[in-house]
């Protein structure tokens, strides 16, 4: 049975301009004295769970055909208050947004509980135009929808996965510029360790295969936090280590590259590394510091790093990451580092008071690095910093009034930055450009 046919919206032009919002420029403060860009913000049309909330997804694809595409997975309200629907909101060039959900096998469209910080969807767009689905899996076997061709009802293709039968958690996917994907997750569920896993989508040949497991030790879980892949189309990975089987809290900050050309992994500095890499192995950003302890105490107040995303300066890797030092009063800060030397260099970006556990990162020709965070309270949440001349890092709001509490960023192949923005308390979600 076909899903009902996708609505598309063309508000009128009252209506529109009513939804698009746009903000006013910020002052020169950044490279160069140029003026920080402002951003469009527009509400997406379609009922949002309060669910669609984490810190490690990839929820936005994008695309340019005959203009810019973007992809934005979500999760739909549920059948109750307890469950949500996974769905595709889908962006055009002229601004009319259509709904695509995941359908399973029988089509109707599929529904799975609530897990915050877990069963939320991740989307990517592959070379042939298919669009791939990740969606709410907590240790449990594979949830992937995907299409057969452009414009085709996004179904369950979960059979076509390796490692069938295992628990999966936090996939995050990415394209290649040959318009392969690659996924890291991580995969298992046992009690003494859960490893993460590499795998790849071969566009031309429509299958998907396992690449790696790419960390692993006894007593630790690995937890995926970014992935992309430069012009070369060497995979650049971003993790965090936890003692096993699970917490809230994670440290070891550490990064990985991968060659296909090769199929050899190794460190920032390009020393080759044996997988799976260990927490002693690995290419590790920010390390243990004073008072930090392996623990899977969830009320645990003591240094630890949560969530962190990756991006690219050529094949340069950019790191963005929230650290909870222990003399930050329990608050997170957000924090960049990039390789310099034998080892990474690392930069204070905000202590003003606690951030949500979200980031986004993207680099930009006029502003170079922008670092996207969120603070819990205030009018203005959600945040861009950038580095002035003098390296003084200076945030401007990024959505001035939006209540967002969760975010996610992908720079489009313009170079504009497209906001991803939940606000959970009133079941919205807004799309930004920058």
């Amino acid at each position: 049975m076909r899903r009902p046919t996708a609505r598309a919206y063309a508000a009128p032009a009252a209506a529109l301009a009513a939804l698009l919002t746009a903000l006013p420029a910020a002052r020169a403060d950044s490279p160069g004295g140029a003026a920080a860009a402002a951003t469009v913000i527009e509400k997406v049309p379609y009922a949002m769970d309060s669910s669609n909330q984490a810190a490690w997804w990839t929820p936005v694809a994008t695309y340019k055909g005959r203009g810019q595409y973007t992809y934005f997975a979500f999760n739909e309200p549920g059948s109750t208050a307890a469950t949500h629907r996974p769905a595709i909101a889908r962006r055009d060039p002229d601004g009319l947004w259509s709904r695509l959900p995941l359908l399973n096998g029988d089509g109707q469209q599929a529904e799975f509980p609530d897990d915050n910080g877990h069963n939320q969807p991740s989307v990517a767009r592959d070379g042939s135009g298919r669009l791939h689905v990740f969606a709410s899996m907590h240790a449990n076997s594979w949830r992937y929808f995907r299409t057969e061709a452009p414009g085709t009802d996004v179904t369950d293709h979960a059979a076509e996965l390796p490692d069938q039968g295992v628990g999966i958690t936090y996939p995050v996917v990415t394209t290649a510029p040959n318009g392969d994907l690659y996924l890291a997750a991580r995969a298992g569920s046992g009690a003494d360790q859960r490893p993460g896993k590499l795998y790849r989508w071969d566009n031309a040949a429509a299958r998907w295969s396992t690449v790696a497991t790419f960390a692993g030790a006894p007593n630790r879980s690995v937890y995926p936090d970014d992935l992309t892949v430069d012009a070369a189309g060497r995979v650049h990975l971003l993790y965090e280590w936890a003692k096993a089987p699970a917490t809230a809290f994670r440290h070891q900050l550490s990064y990985l590259r991968y060659d296909p050309a090769t199929g050899t992994f190794t460190d920032s500095t390009g020393a080759a590394l044996t997988t799976p890499v260990t927490p002693a192995a690995s290419d590790v950003i920010q390390d243990l510091t004073t008072g930090e302890e392996w623990s899977t105490d969830n009320t645990y107040t003591g240094p630890a790093v949560q969530s962190a995303k990756l991006t690219l300066d050529g094949s340069a890797p950019k790191i963005a990451y929230r650290y909870r030092s222990a003399d930050s009063n329990g608050n997170f800060h957000v924090y960049y580092a990039y390789p310099s030397g034998s080892g990474w260099t690392r930069k204070t970006v905000y202590t003003g008071g606690q951030t949500t556990a979200a980031l986004g990162i993207t680099w930009n020709a006029t502003d170079t690095k922008r670092i996207y965070y969120i603070t819990p309270t205030g009018t203005d949440r959600v945040f861009a910093a950038t580095q002035t001349a003098d390296g003084t890092w200076t945030p401007q709001p990024a959505a001035p009034g939006v209540n967002a509490d969760r975010l996610a960023v992908r720079q489009n192949s313009d170079g504009k930055d497209v906001l991803y923005l939940p606000d959970t308390t009133h079941n919205s979600l807004y799309h930004g450009l920058r």
